[in-house]
């Protein structure tokens, strides 16, 4: 049997590894000398297949040179979080790379959404959710729709706990005409966002069609931000097979000026609710 996947907070935890170390100019094997172990438990550490105990983490963190205890803390938490199974594991989400968005919407402190051609995900409907899953081109089961639909609501918790991330969600105009699911299922959509605009933490911008070119017009992303550093922003970029993870501060950067551009662009919230509410009535 192939072993799981190890999770997104282990293999953070891997990576900081990786980057302290070199950015220490240590060797594995020092590292291994440091700690009393052989190498190959280093590799194995830093390849995020062999769980670290919180002691030997910290210590070879002070080896590497980190002295800032509150950041020390931050990574030794991630670490203990990292065996931790998540909801979507629980519930056999098999896509790896699914389950990893989950874990990152689980755990970011903002999150920021550009959906040029459909409702995001956080703001769906279940009936909504359900009309976009029969129209795959894939051959899916009712019965795998049903769970489908049910991982997307069990997501939209995570905007109902007791400290909520932001979510700032910028829909293109194509998002509140397309009529997914028919005229019913819309109307019932769009007075859920409507609904969901009076949220404290949600802030809902539409990018309307007489923008013309804009900033996003090569496509939808998802912008995660964390509210530790031991975390740093993620971009994910969804395609037919799966998704895309950007994590270097350089295509990072990249996705936040272009989401700050939409922003730009877009309606104001005020503005982009009587256009949300123009469009129900339309129909």
């Amino acid at each position: 049997m192939a072993q799981p996947r190890p999770s997104v907070r282990r293999r953070r935890v891997a990576s900081l590894l990786i980057r302290h170390r070199e950015a220490a100019g240590k060797t594995p094997d020092e590292a291994a000398m440091r700690i009393d172990c052989h190498r190959s438990k280093i590799s194995r550490m830093e390849n995020a297949w062999l769980p670290i105990s919180s002691s030997e983490l910290r210590d070879l963190l002070t080896f590497y040179g980190v002295d800032d205890a509150e950041y020390v803390e931050e990574i030794v938490a991630l670490n203990r979080q990292s065996t931790e199974r998540g909801w979507a594991q629980q519930l056999d989400v098999s896509q790896p790379s699914y389950v990893d968005y989950i874990d990152y919407e689980e755990s970011a402190g903002h999150i920021r959404s550009f959906q040029p051609m459909m409702v995001s995900g956080l703001l769906q409907t279940a009936d909504y959710a359900r009309a976009i899953y029969e129209a795959s081109p894939f051959d899916i089961s009712p019965q795998r729709i049903d769970e489908l639909v049910a991982v997307r609501l069990h997501r939209q918790k995570s905007l109902d706990r007791a400290e909520p991330p932001r979510f700032s969600a910028i829909l293109g105009e194509a998002a509140l005409r397309g009529q997914v699911g028919g005229v019913a299922v819309m109307r019932a959509q769009l007075d859920h966002l409507r609904q969901l605009s009076e949220h404290p933490r949600i802030e809902l911008q539409v990018l309307p069609f007489s923008t013309g070119a804009h900033a996003g017009i090569m496509g939808s992303f998802v912008l995660f931000s964390f509210p530790t550093r031991a975390f740093s922003d993620v971009v994910c970029v969804e395609h037919r097979a799966g998704m895309l993870y950007l994590e270097t501060p350089k295509e990072t950067s990249a996705y936040t000026l272009t989401f700050d551009s939409l922003r730009s662009s877009a309606l104001s919230p005020s503005e982009s609710l009587d256009l949300v509410t123009r469009v129900r009535q339309e129909l």
